[in-house]
């Protein structure tokens, strides 16, 4: 059961809850019945004295000299994450990584349904992505109306973001996934998290050539 203390738990140990949820459903397909936590950093990279604090934050799990039942487990970190249950998810950008998103399984699979799909652009307006409908994006309040939904996703270009974050604000959204490469402004109450696959490679970049000039690259004399 979650504690006072699950209130103040790090972002990174929630991050590292997910990546635990995801291992774990893959496991449970494959029916596994239970892992250890040594096991699970054998699989995840993740080290089992992590793996154990970071769960500690709810309570206690597993038992000693048996491990951990995936099936139970996987529902208590569900619960933990608000992912036990389907929470409805609304686009804006319907462009190729909209469309990848909207034809990306991982999401119904984590209990994630995308109900509507926005763009503004008037040839796109009407025409169908995947087995959706792109809407404009004027509508975005209105359709939500009906959904309810309290996640939204930007994934269109930096000079639209700030537009499309304060539509889905104004429409009920309270968390934000952001594609674009932009910093939102958003009110107290709004969560934003950035996503930026250049970042990403940029640092795996700098790890790259740092891993090179310790090893001792061509250029050394």
């Amino acid at each position: 059961m979650p504690t006072e203390a699950s209130r103040k738990v790090p972002v990174p140990a929630l991050e590292r809850l997910a990546t635990y949820h995801r291992h774990l459903l893959d496991l449970e397909q494959e029916r596994v019945a239970t892992i250890s936590s040594v096991e699970l950093e054998e699989q995840t990279g993740i080290p089992a004295a992590q793996f154990r604090k970071d769960l500690s934050y709810f309570g206690d799990f597993g038992k000693p000299g048996v491990g951990y039942a995936v099936p139970e487990l996987r529902a208590a970190i569900g619960r933990i994450l608000h992912v036990h249950e389907e929470r409805c998810v609304l686009l804006v950008g319907a462009g190729n990584l909209g469309a990848a998103l909207v034809g990306y399984p991982g999401l119904k699979e984590q209990r994630f349904r995308l109900v509507a799909v926005f763009d503004n652009n008037y040839a796109k307006i009407g025409r169908r992505l995947w087995d959706m409908e792109i809407l404009d994006v004027a509508r975005i309040r209105e359709i939500n109306e009906t959904h309810r939904a309290g996640i939204g996703i930007v994934a269109v270009p930096r000079q639209a973001a700030q537009g499309a974050a304060d539509a889905l604000i104004d429409a009920g959204v309270r968390a934000i996934l952001n594609f674009a490469p932009a910093t939102l402004k958003v009110p107290p109450g709004v969560l934003v998290r950035n996503v930026s696959f250049v970042q990403e490679l940029a640092v795996l970049s700098h790890h790259l050539a740092s891993a090179g000039d310790a090893a001792g690259g061509p250029d050394d004399v």
